[in-house]
């Protein structure tokens, strides 16, 4: 349908611009529920509940080796003065013992969260990606494809390094923040508050710092989805923008976005990266409390050398924790925020597909009444539009760009819906019908060509693979492609490269056509399906097309009106409403707005 071409009031929002339509210039805000979207990623690894509870294990297993291992180091250092050395191996045996259980299990969490994570994110891509290819093309057309795709990679890779590196690091941290206050506290209550008073500090650096730093982690996301859309724009229409030697242009535009992106991630990063230097001078700080206080008991026999050195290894591990996660908050921040971008694709609504089955057998009449459509409230392209094609017949819409001529198709298909009168198929609503039931019916050959990367076997066979290689075959010389496929270096299972790059637009062009000859559609829809290919080629696609055209309802727009000189009916378009009908001699003879067109195309003028 192409509808991302046109920019008059007729034409869908753009596609993949970056204009207001694609939500680029939204001023930044702050994420509107946290604590929702916290719940729905803890829904994701409840799905992964083995794994989870693998980690767990670990965790804990982890953290009691930890945790105990100083215990046997403090008792060590007070039996090194003892004569007896037998006293001492089962202690040093038994700290070895914790501390090489403590690095076998560290070992095996890297490994599960791997796999945690992977599980996690795959099952999250596979939910978004199932999502928008269900969303209704009026989505797809009013939102940056670069800022879509940014959603799927960017902020899916972070919410898995998320649960790969800090899932752990959280659960372990609370239970390493208890272990070890208890193990502290059953040495010396006293010294366990003094070098705890460093917590306070903690906290309220903690409470300043994340006052800013979401605003900006949330900034920085938006404008990496911004720039990815430029990116993919750029890259996509290529050959456009060096046509009109907007390399410049472009440029400066991914410059300005970029520089803002780079200014934003600095502060970011600034802030974010504050936060483990921060932790760590306030750690050390507890290091000299520990040392002090507890050289001042050691004095006073109240606790021995060994329980400072065990005090001081668990000061440490009592500020690990709060360290590691306050260097990864920035990284938990960009996460909740991908999370939340990702969510807002997840909870839009879905195209409505409602809608029983076709009328059989299906004849094929199409009946518009009374029908009004606007793209966007208040600025309608189709006015109380009429128009009835009987079964089997071939009509023909034509007017100037911006008409309206493509968006009946829009409505045909029900990827927009109207805003008032009815679309009938065989005299049932087509809403009545469910856009499976709908679309199957429905055959389509537009002027942009569609091909995927894949072998031109299954580019062919896209609307049905249950197709036999005669009837392929078949499909293929009359759509006059078959002598193009047998020259390719493995035939029909010759692998296209994007969007057929490989080939030529004449050559797309004629497999578009195969395409939808193996549909086997009920009524035809040609969008400029001639363009593309050269005069001789058309001739022949011309007489194909009247084969498949026969016994079938036949919808086509054209530019080239030398094309449609034979239809059953000519519409013709203006500013969405019809102002002529007729054949193609009839409106000749009216020398209304059809005479105008044709006269001044038949004078090599454009429309």
């Amino acid at each position: 349908m192409s509808q991302g071409r046109y920019t008059s009031p007729s034409a869908p929002p753009s596609l993949g611009r970056r204009g207001p339509m694609a939500r680029m210039g939204m001023p930044v805000q702050k994420a509107k529920d946290s604590k929702k979207t916290l719940r729905r990623l803890t829904g994701y690894l409840r799905r992964e509940i083995r794994y989870v509870l693998f980690l767990c294990a670990a965790v804990v297993v982890g953290v009691a080796a930890g945790v105990m291992a100083p215990r046997f180091q403090a008792e060590a250092i007070n039996r090194i003065n003892d004569p007896t050395l037998g006293k001492l191996v089962p202690v040093l045996v038994m700290m070895l013992a914790f501390y090489l259980v403590y690095g076998a299990v560290t070992l095996s969490q890297g490994y599960i969260s791997a796999r945690l994570s992977q599980r996690v994110v795959k099952r999250l891509r596979g939910d978004l990606f199932k999502k928008i290819v269900n969303l209704p093309i009026s989505y797809i057309d009013s939102h940056s494809h670069g800022d879509i795709m940014s959603r799927m990679t960017n902020d899916a890779e972070n919410i898995s390094m998320i649960v790969s590196s800090s899932l752990s690091s959280l659960f372990s941290g609370v239970l390493t923040l208890l272990g070890t206050i208890a193990m502290m506290l059953s040495y010396s209550p006293l010294l366990t508050l003094l070098s705890c008073s460093t917590v306070l500090l903690t906290i309220l650096f903690t409470a300043l710092i994340t006052k800013y730093m979401r605003k900006y982690f949330v900034k920085r996301q938006k404008l990496l989805g911004k720039l990815n859309g430029t990116v993919e724009e750029t890259v996509t229409n290529a050959r456009t923008v060096t046509a009109y030697n907007r390399q410049k242009a472009e440029v400066e535009g991914f410059s300005k976005t970029a520089d803002e992106l780079t200014k934003t991630g600095i502060i970011a990063e600034i802030i974010g990266g504050s936060m483990g230097p921060v932790m760590n001078m306030l750690s050390n700080i507890s290091f000299v409390v520990v040392a002090v206080f507890g050289a001042r008991f050691a004095l006073s026999g109240d606790i021995s050398v060994g329980v400072i050195s065990a005090f001081i290894i668990y000061a440490k591990q009592f500020s690990r924790p709060i360290n590691e996660i306050a260097q990864l908050y920035g990284q938990i921040q960009t996460a909740i925020a991908g999370g939340e971008r990702i969510f807002e694709i997840l909870d839009e609504k879905e195209e409505d597909k409602s809608g029983g089955k076709a009328p059989r057998p299906l004849h094929g009449t199409i009946e518009f009444k009374n029908v009004n459509f606007s793209y966007v409230p208040g600025r309608q392209v189709i006015k109380n539009f009429s128009l009835k094609i009987s079964s089997g017949k071939k009509i023909a819409l034509v007017g100037s760009t911006g008409s309206g001529k493509t968006t009946i198709i829009n409505l045909l298909m029900r990827f927009y819906p109207i805003d008032s009168g009815e679309i009938l198929l065989d005299g049932k609503s087509i809403y009545d019908i469910s856009t499976d039931e709908l679309r199957n019916e429905i055959g389509i050959v537009l002027q942009d060509t569609v091909l995927f990367s894949d072998t031109v076997r299954n580019n062919l066979c896209y609307a049905s693979r249950d197709i036999d290689e005669k009837e392929m075959q078949k499909a293929a010389a009359l759509s006059r492609c078959d002598d193009m496929i047998a020259n390719l270096q493995d035939g029909y299972d010759t692998c296209l490269e994007s969007s057929g790059a490989n080939l030529s637009q004449g050559q797309r062009q004629l497999m578009t056509i195969c395409r939808a000859f193996l549909s086997h559609p009920s009524i035809l829809i040609l969008d400029e399906a001639t363009s593309s290919v050269d005069t001789r080629t058309e001739m022949d696609i011309q007489d194909a097309m009247a084969e498949l055209m026969k016994q079938r309802t036949s919808l086509i727009i054209a530019h080239r009106l030398s094309t449609i000189q034979d239809a059953d009916e000519i519409i013709v378009m203006d500013q969405g409403a019809i102002v002529e009908s007729g054949s193609h001699e009839e409106l000749l003879k009216k020398q209304g707005r059809y005479h105008k067109l044709y006269m001044t195309q038949f004078a090599g003028q454009e429309t």
